[in-house]
Order: C-alpha cells, then structure tokens, then sequence
C-alpha cells in the first residue's frame, strides 16, 4: 500500500488495537465489567477492520485485466465499506445489546479485581492516544494546506487514512465513556453506569460506522476530481494554444490514485489529421505533469462552435491527406 493509502497508520493501530483487546478481555473475565467487554469487542472489531484495509490494499495492487480494464483499485473503497458495516454490526449493537442486558440484568463489579480496569483503560488511552498520533502524522502528509479535518474525512479519495482516524477517535472516546462508567461505579456502587458507558459505547460506534458507511458509498459510486485538481486539469488543457475551447469535461476516479479525465475539446478547423495528433499528445502530457494521478486521459478533438453559427461539412472533417 502507497503511504497516500497510510501503512504505517493501519499497522500501528492494529497493534495497538490488538494489545488492547487482550488486556480488556482479562479485565473483563476477573471484574466483570460490562464496559470493559464492549470496549474488548470494540477493539476486536477494529483489528479486524484493519486487517480488512490492509487486505483491500493488497488486492488494489493486482494488474488491469480484460474483465477489469481499469484495474481493481476501488477494491479499496469496497474493503473500506465493509469495515464501515463490521464496525456498525459487529461492535455497535453488540455493545448496545450488553448495555441493556446490563440494566435489565444488573450484577456488582468483582470487588477484589474492580481496579483493574481503571488501570487497563488508562494504559489503553495512552496506547491509542499514539495510534490517533501515528494516523495524524500520516494524515498531514496528505493534507492539503488549510483543510479542515472534516473536509478532509469528506473529501479524501484514499479511504484508509479517514477510516483510521474516526476508529482511533471514536476508540478514544470509547475508553473515556468506559473509564466514566467504570470509575462511577466503583465510586457510588450502582452498575447504572457500568451499563450506562456500555450503551454510550455503543451509540459512538454506530455513529461512527454511519459515517464512514455513507463516505465510502458515496467513492464506491464515483466521485469526480477535486476542485482543485479539476480547476489545473483545465487550467493545463486551455492554456496551450492547440486548444480553441474546451467544451465538455468529466472526470472519475478509478481508484484512490487513479483519475479518469475525458473531454472533447475544439481545434481549430483548418489542421491536418497529423496536427492533431500531435496536439491532443501536448495536451496530455500537460494534464499528467498538472495532475500525476491522472493516468487515464482521453481527449475527444472537435471544432468549437458557437450556438447559432452553422459549419460547413469541410470544416468538422478531419483532413489526412497529409
């Protein structure tokens, strides 16, 4: 995986999500904190979701086919999407369900082990807390200057980066709901708040897996170029004198690093066939060195004209006599 795809971030937060959910299963097993179970769900269900990205990159990687001419670099997206769903079914309504089997079932935390959880969810914070710094770091390579964390959930191509993030917030967030429920019951006694952060757990995760579900729909769908890329990929296309007009463009990206640009441009009327060749060649390789993750560029040659004015047929015939 490309370090656009964030390597580095998907394996921290694996480890760290895989130490972890050892350490709140045994805290789990000797207290009997139903906070601490669904936190232990939680960070199984986010080991899996990055053994799911990092299976997703792998796969991307394979060579264009005849049945995949484009390539297989929205596997990305469809792995991305997956986790959005395991982390909804697997971790939100898991917890939900042992929050309300919690309240209607109350039993009291394991009075010799009641600490330990307190100590598993503070090392746990601390190991997060590296993980969400590893994705952020990873993040701000890929950036761009000014852009808002949400823009940037919202509008990055490469699934994997926003996926860590919001699973290493929301895991963050988990563990201060489950210390909150924990350290409340152990203070006053009542297990309302051991059942209480169990349910607050869940209701992050859900929203949490929504979001994601609804970003990635929206990439496995198509999405166009940014506007920034999209404003230098026209910027390349009409400043050169080869081109009249620019009538219609679209763009698609094939993969998280792979755009599609098709666009039928106006030469003027009176080149060869040989000179426009040679012209549509310029243009493309303006776009490439404008957009590099522009791979795919097909350029429609037309004679530009505007509305009302009528064209004689010589004048829309490409000539070849050259």
């Amino acid at each position: 995986m490309s370090a656009h795809g964030g390597g580095k971030a998907i394996l921290a937060a694996f480890l760290a999500n895989m130490g972890i959910a050892i350490a709140k299963f045994i805290g789990w097993l000797l207290s009997g904190s139903a906070s601490m179970l669904a936190e232990a769900i939680h960070s199984v269900a986010d080991s899996g979701n990055q053994l799911l990205l990092m299976l997703g990159g792998k796969r991307a990687q394979r060579s264009a086919d005849r049945e995949h001419p484009f390539g297989y670099g929205r596997e990305r997206y469809v792995y991305a999407f997956v986790v959005a769903i395991i982390l909804f079914s697997v971790g939100g309504l898991f917890s939900i369900y042992e929050g309300v089997e919690k309240l209607t079932h109350p039993h009291e935390l394991d009075p010799q082990w009641q600490w330990l959880p307190v100590v598993i969810l503070v090392v746990a914070i601390g190991l997060e807390s590296f993980s969400l710094r590893t994705a952020v770091k990873e993040s701000n390579l890929v950036r761009e200057k000014g852009q808002s964390w949400v823009s940037f959930v919202r509008r990055a191509k490469a699934p994997e980066l926003p996926v860590v993030l919001l699973e290493d917030v929301a895991a963050l967030l988990g563990l201060i709901f489950a210390l909150f429920g924990v350290g409340m019951t152990i203070i006053t006694g009542n297990t309302f708040f051991d059942a209480l952060g169990t349910l607050m757990i869940g209701a992050l995760l859900i929203l949490v897996a929504i979001v994601l579900g609804i970003e990635t729909k929206s990439l496995l769908v198509g999405e166009g170029a940014t506007v920034g890329d999209f404003d230098r990929i026209v910027t390349a296309i009409e400043k050169g004198p080869e081109v009249d007009k620019l009538i219609h463009i679209k763009t698609l990206y094939v993969g998280p690093e792979e755009l599609l640009v098709a666009a039928k441009v106006g030469l003027p009327r009176d080149k060869s066939l040989f000179e426009v060749a040679a012209d549509i060649n310029t243009v493309e390789k303006r776009i490439r060195e404008a957009v590099p993750i522009a791979r795919i560029i097909y350029l429609e040659p037309d004679v530009y004209r505007p509305a009302g004015e009528s064209l004689p047929t010589e004048a829309v015939i490409l000539k070849s006599s050259d």
